[in-house]
């Protein structure tokens, strides 16, 4: 007798299965604690020291996940722990907040938001995935979703704040493929990864901060509760949740949850500077939540025809395929 069943065979990258899902919901908390850069930056830090934000931002908090773990780069280690660094800590904090400063929140966060179709080009140029239109045009989706979201009749725009916004979305993803190549060294936790990070990436700000903005700005109560919060919540515990995540979920899929750090600044906006969310908001909002599940899924299934026999089980192909 025979037997015809029929297999789903995942094609492109997987996505996130049920028992990822905490880990995902956990990843997800990291950009969620990054939308609250804007109203941070906007509301409680000083104006005009964007590198001593980003500066003030890592490498406190990389010298204490040091102090806690004890443990340091070995070998080849330490080329890749700095380049990291200055990939998704040294080049895109401050460039973050040169667009949170010179651009309305909704444009800066519409051009954060561009990262996860990058990571869609650098996924098959770096990891040599197969292409995914299925991420790429749900990438555009998410775009088009913050967009509608952020974005306001009168927004302005600003020449080197929009180079900052696109050279921040580059070098997140560049910094986020990276991680996902290169992988984690063995026995070493998520904490210690972030660490070296930030530790290298504060260290890549120090001289800049000085050379280009010379003392430290004062910091009243509001500005120390500030960068507290950007250090320690949203530098140490949100990286090594971030790089938790890079290590052991599908790229293109932790990349578009970065899609959440607008959508949280635009709550805090209506919530804390009330803002208004109008029907066209709610309409970028919806495509933006479609966009960020539907990274989580697989790009495409196929299906194929198993055929079971008695003798043995085989997997239906033209004749004189080897088997």
């Amino acid at each position: 007798m025979t037997r015809h069943t029929t297999e789903v065979v995942s094609g492109g990258a997987g996505g996130v299965r049920h028992g990822n899902l905490p880990r995902t919901a956990l990843t997800a908390l990291a950009p969620s604690v990054w939308g609250t850069t804007y109203v941070v930056t906007t509301e409680l830090l000083p104006e005009g020291h964007p590198l001593f934000a980003g500066f003030l931002r890592a490498l406190p908090a990389g010298l204490i996940a040091l102090a806690l773990t004890r443990t340091l780069p070995r070998g080849a280690w330490w080329g890749k722990a700095a380049a990291l660094g200055v990939l998704n800590i040294g080049l895109f904090l401050p460039l973050l907040f040169v667009a949170a400063e010179r651009l309305p929140g909704g444009v800066a966060a519409t051009l954060a938001a561009a990262q996860p179709l990058v990571v869609a080009v650098l996924a098959v140029t770096v990891l040599h995935e197969r292409f995914s239109l299925w991420r790429l045009l749900w990438g555009m989706t998410g775009v088009v979703g913050v967009g509608l979201v952020v974005i306001g009749p009168n927004a302005a725009l600003d020449t080197a704040g929009v180079v900052a916004g696109l050279a921040g979305a580059v070098t997140m993803a560049l910094g986020v493929t990276l991680t996902k190549r290169w992988g984690r060294p063995a026995g070493v936790g998520a904490t210690t990864f972030a660490g070296w990070q930030l530790t290298a990436g504060g260290l890549f700000l120090l001289p800049l901060t000085f050379l280009a903005e010379g003392a430290p700005p004062a910091i009243d109560l509001p500005a120390a509760l500030g960068y507290l919060w950007l250090g320690l919540v949203g530098g140490l515990i949100t990286y090594a949740l971030w790089f938790q995540g890079i290590t052991s979920l599908p790229v293109a899929s932790v990349a578009v949850l970065a899609l959440l750090s607008p959508l949280v600044a635009a709550v805090l906006g209506a919530i804390v500077l009330d803002q208004t969310l109008g029907p066209i908001q709610l309409v970028g909002f919806a495509l933006s939540l479609a966009a960020i599940v539907a990274g989580q899924l697989p790009p495409r299934t196929r299906t194929r025809t198993r055929t079971r026999t008695p003798e043995h089980d085989s997997v239906s192909a033209p004749e004189g395929t080897p088997r």
